[in-house]
């Protein structure tokens, strides 16, 4: 059983990469569950057809007492069971919430052992209240991956995280290293391995930028459908062969940077 869960800063693919592993978990015969904890309730678009039902949506519509798992639980047609917890109305509540009562509907980690080979998550990574955090703390995510590109927000958003790791670290959450999803500026590469080192980490693959990421999203299919023998559904299987590969004794604490360390090595200050 893979209780995986993939952090990183809004807008840094984190839905691009999970979508696609878990669409080859499933080819690879895993019964896999995808669990969108982004407020902007996006991560499964790729998977399911129609209209996204999300747990605060319905949540808000049927009432605490009559939600039922049944009402949020979406099939896709690869195979992949679909929760995408959404976010409350614009402007009031707290997206955190609704992580919380989404895993209250699936029930405990250990009865889901029974349901599912894998469980991925797919957090949002900006955001350092409990909520967001909930998948670690809960004893739902053992394995935590960020997501980052060589920007400086990005690499801070993962080194944050990496925070968070160490605070759950005592209940067995452990770090499988980053994977870098490039944006193409110079130097990124060397970046994203430079904060693995710092933090005692490994970058477990990098994805290229690739136009038919982006065509893939617009056709609302993921990329190893869209395009199999790309260079980014070829990244993606060897992402997917690498993390697959990954035994729990090779996961592991890292040590994540202090702010001003941080600064030191990534951003240029003014002479």
């Amino acid at each position: 059983m893979r209780l995986m869960a993939f952090y990183g800063k809004g807008g840094i693919g984190k839905s691009t990469v999970v979508t696609n592993l878990s669409v080859l978990f499933a080819r690879s015969g895993k019964r896999v569950l995808q669990f969108g904890c982004d407020p902007k309730s996006d991560s499964c678009y790729s998977l399911v057809e129609g209209r996204v039902v999300t747990v605060m949506e319905q949540w808000q519509e049927l009432g605490e007492a009559e939600l039922r798992l049944e009402h949020c639980l979406m099939s896709s047609r690869y195979k992949v069971d679909c929760i995408e917890v959404g976010g409350p109305t614009p402007g009031s509540g707290c997206g955190g919430r609704g992580i919380t009562k989404a895993l209250e509907l699936v029930g405990d980690p250990q009865d889901l052992r029974s349901r599912y080979d894998c469980i991925i998550f797919d957090v949002l990574g900006d955001v350092v209240c409990g909520g967001f955090s909930a998948p670690m703390r809960a004893g739902y995510a053992e394995e935590i991956y960020m997501v980052t590109s060589g920007e400086p927000r990005a690499l801070f958003a993962a080194n944050n995280i990496s925070h968070s790791v160490c605070r759950y670290a005592p209940s067995g959450v452990r770090m499988g290293g980053l994977v870098g999803n490039l944006r193409g500026l110079p130097g990124e590469e060397e970046r994203i391995g430079q904060l693995a080192e710092l933090i005692g980490s490994r970058v477990v693959h990098i994805i290229p930028r690739e136009a038919g990421i982006v065509e893939a999203e617009l056709r609302r299919t993921p990329v190893v459908e869209f395009d199999p023998e790309g260079p980014a559904a070829q990244a993606f299987v060897e992402l997917y062969r690498r993390i697959s590969r990954l035994q729990k004794s090779q996961l592991h604490v890292p040590r994540p940077l202090a702010r001003s360390e941080f600064d030191r090595s990534f951003l240029t200050t003014r002479g």
